[in-house]
């Protein structure tokens, strides 16, 4: 669900992210909570957040809100803990507990929230930071944002892995990153982590200064490809130029090639954006989510074959935040005239610690057949 991304350079992210929004790409560093602690606990901080989400679909039924067949009401905490062990060592914890209140849960033909259980909790990340110098190890579970293995972020709480990740920055504007995955918890799909079969693993370079460039290298054996990822950026009289290429190397069927270039700039106080995206010959791989530029709230474009297109303006007025963005595909893959998708998002800080968040999306896979959603989202933060 996310349909924009701000920065060129994509990092490893391995601090909590907020639910129900973009994981924008962070410095590859974990940091700690700013909230101050007790002082018999100054070691220790911690941030929590109550969310209540209602989604409503006309994929099973009509987009009318408390008809059990088309909503879902669902309410969440998540806690987030750090704990510094020494100067060097921290400790990362962020337990989701979750609860369904729709009372037709046990209807196989009702749409239903929060990961397929009704009530449930689980450690979404849980890991050990140790920095040496230049370097940063990341040990256990966290969250990743490369450009083609990322932690896609929808309900609660992103999905994450089980892995091992070093980041350096000896040299001056230069990031090098890799991380070996054993597991990970797609978002959606359950509380549990699914092992990765074989070995799975990415090493990458991040630039920036004049110009932002990076180059990643994929070898992911749990869905049999290896993958090479590149782009560079500029600003050239305050618009942003973008390109990126992205191979993908099966082990069986036909290769993918996909590439694309995006523009960005400021006029009015709107932030505008567009972008066109090519995927020729297969889909192209990704694990929990892409970064190719086209990709939206809805629609991975990494799961389409053909030329895609993208258009987004955003702003803010009378504190609230707004953005609409429009994307044609392509799914030559599955032999249909093609797809598309229409988002609307708004998003209003209350105070400093309540926030008000809607999306409204109209999405077609191909099918022919538009699903319109609406996402209501309150976060209380304590």
């Amino acid at each position: 669900m996310k349909w924009t991304k701000l920065s060129l350079v994509a990092a490893l992210a391995v601090s909590s992210a907020v639910a129900g929004g973009d994981i924008a790409p962070v410095e590859p560093v974990v940091e700690a909570p700013v909230v101050e602690a007790a002082a018999c606990n100054s070691k220790t901080t911690i941030n929590s957040k109550a969310v209540l989400y209602s989604f409503t679909t006309d994929g099973y039924g009509d987009l009318d809100w408390y008809k059990g067949d088309s909503s879902a009401l669902g309410a969440a905490v998540t806690l987030d803990v750090a704990h510094k062990i020494t100067d060097n060592v921290t400790a990362n914890v962020t337990a989701v507990g979750f609860t369904n209140l729709t009372s037709s849960f046990d209807n196989p033909d009702v749409w239903n929230m929060f990961e397929g259980e009704e009530t449930a909790a689980y450690l979404n990340i849980a890991n050990i930071t140790a920095a040496y110098g230049d370097t940063t190890f990341v040990l256990g579970r966290q969250l990743l944002d490369t450009p083609m293995v990322q932690s896609f972020d929808w309900l609660l709480a992103p999905g994450s892995f089980e892995a091992y990740s070093v980041v350096n920055k000896s040299i001056s504007n230069l990031t090098l990153v890799g991380s070996y995955i054993e597991a990970y918890r797609a978002n959606g799909l359950g509380t549990d982590f699914a092992e990765a079969d074989g070995d799975n693993w990415t090493v990458g370079a991040a630039y920036s200064d004049a110009f932002d460039a990076s180059v990643w290298y994929y070898n992911i054996d749990h869905s049999d490809y290896t993958q090479l990822y590149a782009d560079t950026g500029v600003e050239v009289s305050g618009i942003k130029l973008a390109a990126q290429y992205v191979e993908t190397d099966y082990d069986a069927g036909d290769d993918s090639t996909a590439y694309g270039i995006k523009a960005e700039t400021t006029l009015a106080g709107f932030d505008l954006a567009a972008a066109y995206v090519k995927v020729e010959d297969a889909t192209a791989g990704y694990l929990d989510w892409d970064g190719l530029y086209t990709s939206m709230w809805m629609t991975a474009t990494s799961n389409t074959v053909g030329d895609n297109w993208m258009v987004s303006a955003a702003t803010e007025f009378s504190g609230i935040s707004a953005s609409v963005a429009y994307a044609d595909y392509e799914y030559e893959n599955i032999g249909t005239e093609g797809g598309s998708e229409f988002d609307l998002v708004l998003g209003y800080g209350v105070t400093d610690c309540i926030s008000l968040d809607a999306a409204y999306t109209i999405t077609d896979y191909g099918t022919g057949d538009d699903e319109q959603v609406m996402e209501l989202i309150a976060t209380y933060k304590f």
